[in-house]
């Protein structure tokens, strides 16, 4: 009876062993291993030989990082505004009752969610193509342009060209989270409003959004966390004139990769590190002490 009980007890181990194994071997020992190359100079051909905190000290001052911090946070303003006023305004109106096909327009939005974003890099790089693009030959067969136009030579035109692709990836997802909060407000609360004499702009001002507060939070907080780690897209793009577009993980990737300066690279996805850390942060306490 005993040992019965003594099994019961170690099935529970035994379950949730293989994750921890496999967290260690994929996930701790990686970032261990790396945090120890962040104080080496380690060019993958050479014993690793050690530095101190002199690639943080170089991290500190060096001008493409920064850089590169500044183009991260472009692309993420460009592409997370007009994302979310996209997808709650979608949310809302495929949330109506009265609205046939919703079902279909909401999976019909969410489908870019699903493509890859290297593919989605890919296909609008060939579509912004200044000589074979679609975007250009549109223009000049309407005589909107007469030449066409070298979008990935303005700094400007190439970032907001990848927000677009971001924007047009992650707003049917973030429509289906609204949609979720939308649908987990009672229809009492809409009653009572309309008791009041709430009309329709008022109970989506005054009603829907204050109650979707969660979900705003949520998904600012994802939001951050993924536009800080920019990577497949802009990379398949390219760097724009002047690496205007090169992101943190992207300057990461062609140190480490590129110039096999690991150490360097392993400083500098520590820095990422505390950058996301620090705005996730500063999200969350934002959206804290505004509820209070």
């Amino acid at each position: 009876m005993v040992n019965s009980k003594l099994n019961k007890y170690y099935f529970g181990y035994i379950f949730v062993a293989p994750f921890f194994i496999s967290f260690a071997v994929f996930g701790l020992v990686p970032i261990l291993y790396t945090l120890y190359l962040s104080f080496t100079n380690w060019d993958a051909f050479n014993d690793p030989a050690y530095t101190g905190f002199g690639n943080y000290t170089r991290l500190l001052h060096d001008i493409a990082f920064y850089q590169s911090i500044g183009n991260t946070l472009i692309i993420w303003i460009f592409s997370i505004v007009p994302q979310l006023i996209i997808a709650i305004t979608l949310a809302i109106i495929l949330n109506e009752k009265f609205i046939r096909g919703k079902h279909f327009f909401r999976a019909i939005y969410y489908f870019p969610n699903i493509i890859t974003p290297v593919t989605l890099g890919v296909l609008f790089s060939l579509i912004f193509d200044w000589q074979t693009g679609s975007i250009n030959k549109l223009l000049t067969t309407i005589g909107l342009v007469e030449d066409p136009i070298n979008w990935f030579n303005n700094p400007w035109w190439s970032r907001l060209i990848v927000a677009a692709v971001i924007c047009w990836q992650n707003f049917g997802f973030n429509m289906i989270v609204f949609i979720a909060g939308l649908q987990s407000i009672p229809d009492e609360v809409y009653e009572a409003s309309q008791v009041d004499g709430a009309n329709g702009w008022q109970k989506t001002w005054y009603v829907t959004i204050p109650l979707l507060r969660p979900v705003f939070i949520f998904t600012l907080i994802t939001s951050v966390i993924g536009g800080l780690q920019l990577f497949d897209s802009p990379y398949m793009i390219g760097n724009g004139p002047n690496n205007t577009t090169r992101t943190m993980i992207m300057y990461l990737y062609e140190t480490a990769f590129k110039n096999f300066n690991f150490g360097y690279g392993a400083a500098i996805a520590y820095g990422v590190f505390v950058i996301v850390m620090c705005f996730t942060a500063v999200t969350v306490w934002l959206t804290r002490r505004r509820e209070q």
